[in-house]
C-alpha cells in the first residue's frame, strides 16, 4: 500500500460513532452492524484489512457468533459450540486465552515477515500480507458472561500509527454498546424461539403477552409420544434416559418443524406439532400432506436411529403418531404472572386421544378421517372409537402403503454417529438472514 497521513479524522469518527447509535436504536442485526461499521472504519481512513469480532451469547444451543470483515471479500459469519469440558489447543495457544489467562484488555503485535510465529494464527495472518495487529477483550459489564473479543489488522507497510490505535480504542466502546444492544435483542428472540417456536416467539415479541390474547386458526395437528418410557426411566437412570430422550426427539420430531409446521410444545416423553392453514379445502390439503410427509421422514430417521443403537447393544425405541385436522385455540393461559403459549380445544383433545389408540391398535401411524380425507391416498380402517369428551364416534385409519423410501438428512445421520444433537449440528442463531451462519471449529473464534 502508498504511505498514508497517520493522523486521522475526529469528524469522520464522530459520524461512524453517530451511525452505531442510530443503527442501535433501530433495532438493526448484528451482522449489519458490523458491516457497516467496518466499511464507515475504512472510508474514514483507517486501513483496516481484516476485523474479526467473536461474540459470547446467552443461547441454548451455542456458545459464540463470530464475524470476519475483509476489505477484499466482506463478512462471514459462523457459530460455535464449545465440546464439554474441551479447550482445544489452539484456544490455549491463541491470543484471545493470553487476553483471558493475564487479565489484560489488549494485546499489540507487529508481524514481520521473517519474525517468530509467537501465536500459531500468526501464521495465517502473514499470508494475508497483515503487518500490525490488535486483539481486545471488551466485557459487556462487571460479572456478565456476554462479551465481546476481536482483533484490528493492517496491511500497511508501516502498520497501525497511535493515532490510529487511539481511534480503534475510542470506536471499539461505541460498537461494545451498539453490539450488547444487538446481542440483547437476539437474546430475547433467542430464547422465545427456542422455547415457544418461531411463530409463537414472534406473536410474543409483537405483543401477544396478556392472559387470554389469542385467536382460533385451522390447523392439522400431529402428536407424538415415545412408548416404554418409564421403563427407560427406571431401567437405564435419569441422564442415559434424558439421552435417549433427546435422541428420540431428534429423530422423531424435527421433521415436523420445517415446511410450514411448528413444535408447539413437548409434554414429557411426546410432543404437539401444528401446520396452520386456511379454512378451505386447498390450504387444509396442504397442510395435511406437509404433516404426513414429515411422518414418512420422521419414520426414516427412527429407524436409522434404532439401527444404531441396535449396533451399541442398546433397546429399540418405540413410538406413536396421531393425525387430526381442526380448529384450535392459539395462545396465553395460565397464571397472570405465569404464562404458556399453547394450542387448546377439542382438537388438541382428539389428537392426542388419536395418539393414544395406536398402542390400542399396534400401530405407529394413526389418523382421523378428516385428516385421512385431505391427504387422499389409500387407507386401511382401523374402527370407530368413541373418543372421551367427542359426542360421535372417530373413525380410526391407518396408512395402507408402507412409508416410501427416504434419504435420512445427512446432518441427523452425522448427529447419531457422533452422538450430537440434531439440534448441536445447526446454527439457529441469525436463521432468517440472508446469509447462512456457518457452524465451525473453534480456531475460528481466536483469530
Amino acid at each position: 500500500m502508498s504511505t498514508i497521513e497517520s493522523s486521522v479524522s475526529s469528524i469522520l469518527l464522530d459520524r461512524v460513532a453517530e451511525w452505531l447509535t442510530n443503527s442501535s436504536l433501530a433495532g438493526d442485526e448484528l451482522e449489519n452492524i458490523v458491516r457497516g461499521f467496518c466499511e464507515r472504519l475504512t472510508a474514514a481512513g483507517l486501513p483496516l484489512a481484516r476485523v474479526h469480532l467473536s461474540f459470547s451469547m446467552l443461547h441454548p444451543l451455542y456458545d459464540a457468533l463470530s464475524f470476519t470483515w475483509r476489505r477484499a471479500s466482506g463478512v462471514t459469519i459462523e457459530g460455535f459450540r464449545m465440546p464439554a469440558g474441551q479447550k482445544p489447543d489452539r484456544f490455549l495457544q491463541s491470543p484471545y486465552y493470553y487476553l483471558l489467562d493475564n487479565n489484560l484488555q489488549h494485546i499489540r503485535r507487529r508481524l514481520l515477515q521473517d519474525g517468530p510465529n509467537e501465536f500459531p494464527i500468526f501464521e495465517d495472518l502473514r499470508k494475508d500480507s497483515i503487518t500490525d495487529y490488535l486483539a481486545f477483550v471488551q466485557p459487556f459489564g462487571d460479572g456478565s458472561v456476554q462479551g465481546m473479543m476481536g482483533s484490528w489488522s493492517t496491511d500497511h507497510n508501516t502498520g497501525f500509527s497511535d493515532d490510529m490505535i487511539d481511534a480503534l480504542l475510542r470506536m471499539q466502546n461505541h460498537l461494545a454498546v451498539a453490539a450488547k444492544m444487538a446481542v440483547l435483542g437476539k437474546l430475547a428472540n433467542n430464547m422465545l424461539t427456542t422455547y415457544l417456536g418461531g411463530d409463537a416467539g414472534k406473536r410474543v415479541l409483537n405483543g401477544q403477552i396478556r392472559r387470554g390474547d389469542g385467536e382460533t386458526i385451522r390447523a392439522a395437528l400431529v402428536m407424538g409420544d415415545m412408548r416404554e418410557s418409564t421403563m427407560y426411566a427406571e431401567k437405564e437412570g435419569r441422564q442415559a434416559y434424558i439421552d435417549t430422550l433427546n435422541q428420540f426427539f431428534d429423530a422423531i420430531a424435527a421433521p415436523f418443524n420445517r415446511n410450514g409446521g411448528e413444535i408447539l410444545s413437548f409434554l414429557g416423553d411426546g410432543f404437539l406439532a401444528v401446520y396452520p392453514c386456511g379454512r378451505h379445502k386447498d390450504p387444509s390439503k396442504i397442510a395435511c400432506e406437509a404433516a404426513l410427509s414429515a411422518v414418512h421422514q420422521a419414520q426414516a430417521r427412527v429407524a436409522e436411529l434404532n439401527r444404531d443403537r441396535e449396533q451399541k447393544g442398546l433397546s429399540r425405541v418405540g413410538y406413536g403418531i396421531g393425525l387430526h385436522v381442526g380448529n384450535v385455540m392459539f395462545g396465553n393461559v395460565g397464571l397472570k404472572d405465569r404464562l404458556t403459549f399453547s394450542a387448546f380445544g377439542s382438537a388438541v383433545n382428539e389428537v392426542q386421544r388419536l395418539q393414544i389408540l395406536t398402542k390400542k391398535y399396534g400401530r405407529e401411524v394413526v389418523a382421523s378421517q378428516a385428516f385421512a380425507g385431505y391427504c387422499g391416498g389409500e387407507w386401511t380402517t382401523l374402527g370407530e372409537e368413541k373418543l372421551r369428551g367427542i359426542r360421535q364416534k372417530v373413525t380410526v385409519l391407518q396408512p395402507r402403503a408402507p412409508a416410501p423410501a427416504i434419504n435420512v438428512d445427512e446432518s441427523f445421520r452425522e448427529a447419531v454417529q457422533n452422538g450430537l444433537s440434531e439440534a448441536e449440528q445447526v446454527i439457529l442463531l441469525h436463521r432468517d438472514a440472508k446469509k447462512q451462519v456457518k457452524h465451525t471449529s473453534m480456531e475460528k473464534f481466536i483469530q
